[in-house]
């Protein structure tokens, strides 16, 4: 390795934010100090995403240890190497005297900044009075923003506008059951199932890039289970929604946008195809506490849960009259179990054939 590589020494909060962390430094050397490894081992037991990030690390570092000598890991383009000293620099002794994990790590970074005076040393934590107290040191210190969004107009949307298109090229969207994008010189590489709002001062239409026919096909006025969509985007959802040649599909938006009413309006208009409906919820418990720490039954205890996903399914009730037999079937598929409201964890594992799934609030689970 050139001695122009930089050395980037981890704090442990960078690892519990992304267990990835150590493939985003290129050629340079990273190091591990021997504290972060016995900070990590109180973060193996739990079902939070700090949980699951300090497992996936530690089995990576692992896989990455196997024949290797001398402390240092073969990494990607560059190296790693966990340090075990624990001697501390008379320097950092005087100046912090509690006996901590952040100091034992500042105090690794500085060593090794003085053993290598004509390498670039950087401390790389989340925590920002760590790095404060490494600039008093005269170390460089940085927080990880490898994993940020440097611009969040280059994440895909899922949606474009185009404006200031032909009317001749409006009009044959209209007028076809779908059209080849050669033909629409307004649409530069489609991706598959890209909607589109394509306009000029004086027309409009919704469409979208069929990638089964590889054409684009104009977004009609839908609905589902007397759910009528309000805007563009309610429009496209609702499309996909109700296409049976798409089997997997994200929404995301606001909250309040209409994602859970939308699948769970679709989910009933296709009921037929289906032989049940499950509609699930990620259970996340206060202070990472299961649920039996909560009085009560167990619906009592998933009651509060689960209301959210009630009051969807009865906005779409009250769109019927009382003798509606629209209402009187969502009543008849609760009763009959043909459509279930339940946590999430009561299903994984199952083997569930030609069923209808909806996870709401899917942001909020954990990978394991």
């Amino acid at each position: 390795m050139e001695m122009t590589n930089k050395i980037f020494v981890i704090d442990t909060n960078v690892i519990l934010h992304d267990a990835t962390c150590i493939q985003n430094f290129e050629d340079n050397e990273v190091v591990i100090p021997i504290s972060v490894l016995e900070e990590l081992d109180q973060f193996k037991r739990g079902n939070e995403q700090i949980h699951f990030n300090a497992r996936e690390f530690l089995r990576l570092l692992d896989e990455l240890s196997i024949d290797t000598n001398e402390g240092e890991l073969k990494q990607f383009d560059g190296k790693i190497k966990v340090v075990v000293n624990h001697n501390w620099h008379p320097d950092v002794e005087a100046t912090f005297k509690d006996d901590c994990p952040d100091h034992r790590i500042i105090n690794c970074a500085f060593k090794l900044h003085e053993e290598n005076p004509d390498r670039l040393l950087v401390l790389v934590s989340k925590d920002t009075n760590v790095r404060l107290k490494a600039r008093s040191l005269g170390l460089l210190a940085e927080d990880y923003t490898s994993d940020a969004i440097e611009n969040i107009s280059d994440i895909y949307p899922g949606n474009r506008l185009i404006e200031n298109v032909s009317s001749s090229e409006i009009d044959m969207v209209y007028e076809s059951n779908g059209i080849e994008t050669v033909h629409l010189k307004s649409i530069e590489k489609p991706r598959p199932n890209e909607n589109f709002i394509l306009r000029n001062g004086q027309k409009s239409v919704l469409a979208y890039y069929d990638p089964f026919e590889k054409k684009m096909v104009q977004v009609n006025k839908l609905n589902a289970y007397g759910i009528h969509p309000r805007n563009a985007e309610q429009s496209f959802a609702l499309n996909m929604l109700l296409d049976d040649r798409i089997h997997l599909i994200t929404l995301s938006g606001k909250a309040g946008t209409g994602k859970t009413l939308l699948a769970l309006a679709a989910a009933l208009e296709k009921r037929k195809d289906f032989r049940k409906i499950f509609l699930a919820r990620p259970i996340v418990p206060l202070s990472n506490r299961d649920l039996g720490f909560l009085p009560g039954d167990i619906q009592s205890k998933l009651d509060p849960y689960m209301q959210p996903l009630f009051d969807n399914l009865s906005v779409i009730r009250h769109q019927f009259k009382h003798n509606d037999k629209r209402a009187f079937r969502i009543t008849e598929m609760l009763e009959q179990e043909k459509l279930l409201i339940t946590p999430l964890a009561y299903i994984r594992g199952r083997s569930l054939q030609k069923s209808f799934f909806i996870v709401d609030e899917a942001q909020n689970l954990t990978p394991q």
